[in-house]
């Protein structure tokens, strides 16, 4: 979905100066509003809160054709880590930067991508002080955590503050089905069991046919648009609070990163369409009805097909401890928190070895009495 432009294609700068002292704004979540770290002054973000309407929708076929209006692309300057694969945007005529996803020395490859401009925006509510407590205290509860690792994060490196790429669609399902009914009843047979002639009940099923038609609207189903983190990972971070999607404005991205899509929208797509299958079988199911069902054919006709370029807020870290990277993520709106699970040698040596104590105390009461 990307093409590549010539290098002097006009960039845009999420830059705010402070129209007090002339330093960059930057967006702060505790207060909802930019905010100026030399001086103080705050400056709110136009046409936030309360909206009078949705979010306008894109028609997918036209973002399938690469055929959307000018508005609705725009520039970046990305880079694709090579540890990782993150697509990692350079704003602020930066050429050098840190992966935020693994701690990958990157540079700026030369020219610009045109991608499709995000549409929406969930903005940080976190703090990135109040994001490293939920860490570390998710550390803490993780028993088999080295000690060192969590003293390394609680004290450790900056965390990154990243909007992640993410896309979202919409669809109007009509499905006609073919199938079986199965209804469960049991018989009585006579068997031989330890040379006695007993009775017991015998499951059956009665299988009738059954077809119809079934109806489903999907309102935006989120798809990862990144490949830089795991899915389990982002996954695992959901529940996300969709209806508190803003309008997308570049403030709330001064002071944060974003990472440019990797998925392109057909891919997307490809993996809403995969979801959409799996409830409308349940669905099938559940119309079919019965004790037992059997699904022989489902015809599915998709209309009024939307979709839209959201950007999700993560806090990030990447930790190197003992030679080796461990990645935390953390939802920038509820604190959730997952990443890799470090486990000490040290720790599950003495859980081994007070199990086997245990074991061996047991044992020898059960042998006394």
């Amino acid at each position: 979905m990307a093409d590549t432009l010539t290098p002097d294609v006009p960039l845009t700068e999420h830059r705010f100066p402070c129209d007090a002292c002339g330093s960059d704004l930057r967006y702060a979540p505790e207060a909802g509003q930019l905010v100026c770290d030399h001086c103080g002054n705050t400056q709110p973000i136009e046409g936030t809160g309360f909206h009078l309407s949705p979010i306008a929708e894109l028609d997918l076929a036209a973002g399938l054709r690469a055929d959307l209006a000018p508005d609705q692309m725009e520039e970046t300057r990305v880079t694709t880590c090579p540890n990782c694969a993150a697509q990692v945007e350079f704003k602020d005529g930066k050429h050098a930067t840190e992966c935020p996803f693994c701690a990958t020395p990157l540079v700026i490859d030369a020219g610009t991508n045109r991608q499709i401009r995000p549409r929406a925006v969930l903005p940080f509510a976190l703090t990135e002080d109040a994001a490293r407590d939920a860490m570390t205290d998710w550390l803490g509860r993780l028993w088999f955590a080295p000690n060192g690792l969590q003293e390394y994060a609680r004290k450790g490196r900056r965390m990154q503050g990243i909007y992640v790429p993410y896309w979202t669609f919409d669809a109007d399902t009509r499905s006609r089905y073919t199938g079986e009914r199965g209804t469960v009843y049991y018989v009585t047979q006579t068997v031989v069991r330890d040379g006695k002639r007993v009775q017991q009940q015998v499951q059956k099923i009665r299988w009738r046919p059954a077809s119809g038609r079934i109806a489903r609207f999907f309102d935006d189903v989120l798809v990862l648009a990144s490949r830089s983190l795991p899915k389990k990972y982002t996954d695992a971070l959901e529940p996300w609070d969709l209806s508190a999607l803003e309008p997308y404005a570049p403030e709330y991205l001064a002071g944060f990163r974003a990472e440019a899509y990797a998925v392109p929208l057909e891919d997307g797509f490809r993996e809403a369409r995969a979801h959409m299958d799996r409830v409308i079988e349940r669905d099938v199911k559940f119309d079919i009805g019965g004790d037992r069902q059997r699904v022989h054919s489902i015809d599915t006709d998709l209309s009024d097909l939307t979709f839209k370029h959201i950007l999700l807020p993560v806090w990030l870290a990447a930790y190197k401890y003992r030679g080796k990277t461990y990645r935390f993520v953390v939802n920038g709106r509820t604190g959730r928190v997952q990443g890799e699970r470090p486990f000490s040698a040290i720790k599950i040596t003495i859980a081994v070895i007070l199990g086997a104590i245990a074991a061996g105390i047991i044992g020898y009461l059960a042998a006394q009495q």
